[in-house]
């Protein structure tokens, strides 16, 4: 009889798991891949994929969450290296265009799932509008700092060069949506 799993070897599969999933899921689409792809992608047995999500549905939602925290904590720690808050704001584009120069940038993991499951899982659908509701409230209080009443339109001009990037595949949207969010900001 093999020895009972410890919680840390339960932690360290579930993240192998996850990284397996989400390079699969965000390479080729959710409804694309199966979940015997992402069991040999993560050398788990199906069973024990199984004990930790249900459903594929809820593996896609852990997925999401995790690359939600990483993704916000990503930005924030770029962003808020940045002293004054204009240049703070200016920063999110930056950060932006460096993501969708990055290899295998394939757009907005959220947008793409809510293409894919939105209207079919609301579990998924909650995740999206949390991430996106997080994403903004991150945006507003950067631009909170800088006085100026444009969080809005800031926040569509990140969330703009994020969908155009994706489908375009070229970075150049994160500088056009910086120097417009330069402009409402009085830092043309």
């Amino acid at each position: 009889m093999p020895a009972p799993l410890t919680d840390e070897q339960n932690r360290l599969d579930r993240e192998a798991l996850l990284d397996a999933a989400e390079r699969l899921l965000c390479e080729r689409g959710i409804q694309a891949v199966g979940m015997d792809e992402i069991r040999a992608a993560s050398g788990l047995p199906l069973k024990r994929i199984y004990r930790f999500f249900a459903a594929k549905e809820d593996l896609v939602v852990a997925m999401l969450k995790r690359r939600d925290l990483r993704w916000r904590g990503n930005l924030s720690a770029r962003v808020e290296q940045v002293p004054d808050p204009h240049e703070r704001v200016l920063a999110v584009f930056d950060w932006l265009a460096e993501w969708f120069a990055e290899p295998g940038f394939r757009g907005c993991a959220w947008i793409n799932a809510f293409g894919e499951l939105g209207a079919s899982s609301e579990a998924v659908l909650a995740e999206v509008r949390s991430h996106k509701e997080k994403f903004h409230d991150q945006v507003a209080v950067w631009v909170h700092a800088t006085g100026v009443p444009v969080v809005e339109p800031v926040f569509l001009l990140a969330e703009g060069a994020i969908v155009t990037a994706g489908i375009n595949g070229d970075p150049a949207p994160a500088r056009h949506a910086r120097a417009a969010a330069a402009v409402l900001l009085g830092r043309p």
